[in-house]
């Protein structure tokens, strides 16, 4: 019993030292917010998963002072619309930037290879950028159309960050879903 609770105090602490960690990066949100923002993705993800209409494991969530964005791609317009439903019903959330995309057409093993590629690639671009503050951006990829989101500081992080993505080879268009942080 005693063990246990050494475990879950340990677990607790690693938890509030992570939070506090990730505040020093976070110098617009304070410990409450970023924890908040933490709990919120979690509810929505939990929503997301429950509902079924979406794949969610094909939406990534960013959570931002109560705001949540939903990336990524999905499969048609019926589950962009229902995933932004479903966010909204939760509560807690500030409000929904549905950044969704409709697939295409299916993708071959070769060329979820190629997007891979081009997505790591992208994220090299950005970190090796003075710009851009990679750890801000998250970077999908499909049928070489690459998706940016996330919160950074400022216009000209955004700008950057498009012209970065642009200048990467085997990428055919940028998607630029970021948003400024308030």
């Amino acid at each position: 019993m005693k063990a246990s609770r050494l475990l879950t105090a340990a677990v607790t602490a690693l938890g509030l030292l992570g939070a506090v960690g990730a505040q020093a990066e976070e110098a617009k949100r304070t410990v409450g917010e970023y924890t908040d923002d933490k709990v919120l993705h979690t509810k929505v993800w939990a929503a997301l998963t429950e509902d079924k209409t979406a794949d969610a494991s094909e939406i990534n969530l960013e959570v931002y002072k109560g705001v949540v964005q939903l990336n990524g791609f999905v499969d048609n317009a019926k589950e962009k619309a229902q995933a932004e439903t479903v966010a909204k019903g939760v509560s807690g959330v500030k409000g929904v930037e549905n950044n969704l995309m409709i697939k295409q057409a299916s993708q071959t093993t070769g060329g979820a290879i190629d997007d891979s590629t081009v997505t790591a690639k992208v994220k090299t671009a950005l970190t090796e950028s003075k710009e851009t503050k990679a750890h801000d951006i998250k970077v999908e990829t499909r049928g070489g159309v690459v998706q940016l989101s996330g919160f950074v500081e400022s216009e000209a992080q955004k700008s950057a960050a498009t012209r970065v993505a642009q200048s990467v080879e085997g990428v055919k268009a940028v998607k630029n879903s970021l948003s400024i942080k308030n």
